[in-house]
């Protein structure tokens, strides 16, 4: 009964469904406590009736945010695709400001001390990242050939590697290359160590997307390859991976923005990259909140690096499916 109104009246169901979501997000809003003292400071005039009712003030302010919202999202729709996308970002940009402006920042603290942070954090967690992508994606490479083979021992040593480090947490393996290798007489110091626990950490989480990315290859391919006359290492490098990579890259992209922010526990081994440096300038003047907010963005911009990047390389290899 309920879908033969919706079709015989569309517009006015249109309208009873917007109102109900209205009400679904005002007592959402007023479920959680919104406050009402920002009314008092956009009109001062109602400051004196918002104290003395104070529900009947949640329930206006509640009321007023999602009026906001409701007009905000009409008038994004009414922009171009491309306008709205923007408008978005710049809206909860502003938010997010806002929310950080509300903790009472010391900015000329950031101010003194992002210099050192971008110089040395960055520089240090660039460094280890990269070698670490590099170091992951050979062993991804090498770990999902090994568990394509028909050989039983290759194939065993890729399913006890993928097992054993995709089960341990990335901190711990990282106590245990750097603090456990010296008890068998290798000493290694806390650079090597973090990039190469994160190396295997992620090649082994890398390795079941190459195995799949390769596998998503139609069998054809291969016998098509092997009939012109291809080796089977010529076949992988020139007809597979190339074909894989549509495949590979997305999930792997997401793994490097994942590395790069898991870099910051190899800090426990006093590695100086972005998060060692927040804590410790932090301390000096009890000023930590401005540094974890500070070394937060300078991650979120350098994920929005590597999100291009990935963005860009997904279009090269995509670009022979466009149909």
């Amino acid at each position: 009964m309920i879908g033969r109104l919706i079709l015989t009246y569309p517009e006015a169901s249109r309208r009873a469904g917007g109102l109900l979501i209205l009400a679904v997000v005002v007592a959402a809003l007023y479920s959680l406590g919104i406050s009402s003292a920002w009314i008092g400071h956009v009109l001062p005039s109602s400051a004196n009736w918002l104290g003395e009712n104070p529900t009947a003030g949640r329930l206006v302010s509640s009321l007023l945010i999602a009026l906001i919202v409701a007009a905000n999202w009409k008038a994004l729709r009414q922009l171009p695709r491309r306008q709205q996308v923007i408008g978005v970002w710049l809206e909860l940009f502003a938010l997010l400001m806002l929310f950080f402006y509300s903790f009472d920042l010391s900015f000329a603290f950031i101010a003194k001390k992002i210099g050192f942070l971008i110089t040395q954090g960055v520089t240090t967690t660039l460094y280890i990242s990269a070698i670490s992508i590099l170091i992951a994606t050979v062993i991804a490479l090498a770990g999902a050939i090994a568990k394509l083979s028909n050989n039983g021992v290759i194939y065993g040593l890729a399913t006890f590697y993928t097992s054993l480090f995709r089960g341990l947490p990335l901190l711990m393996q990282i106590y245990i290359i750097y603090l456990g290798l010296p008890q068998v007489g290798y000493v290694i110091s806390a650079v090597p160590a973090g990039i190469l626990a994160l190396s295997l950490c992620y090649g082994a989480y890398m390795t079941e997307i190459f195995r799949a990315g390769i596998q998503s290859i139609n069998r054809g391919q291969t016998e098509g390859a092997t009939a012109l006359g291809l080796s089977p290492s010529q076949t992988m490098a020139l007809v597979i991976l190339p074909q894989a990579m549509r495949v590979i890259i997305p999930p792997t992209g997401n793994q490097f923005i994942a590395m790069l922010k898991d870099s910051s526990l190899v800090s426990v081994v006093g590695v100086w990259e972005i998060m060692y440096l927040a804590r410790t300038q932090g301390q000096t003047e009890f000023r930590h909140i401005e540094m974890l907010i500070t070394a937060s963005m300078i991650y979120w911009i350098l994920s929005i690096c590597l999100e291009y990047a990935q963005s860009r390389i997904e279009d090269r290899f995509g670009r022979f499916n466009v149909r």
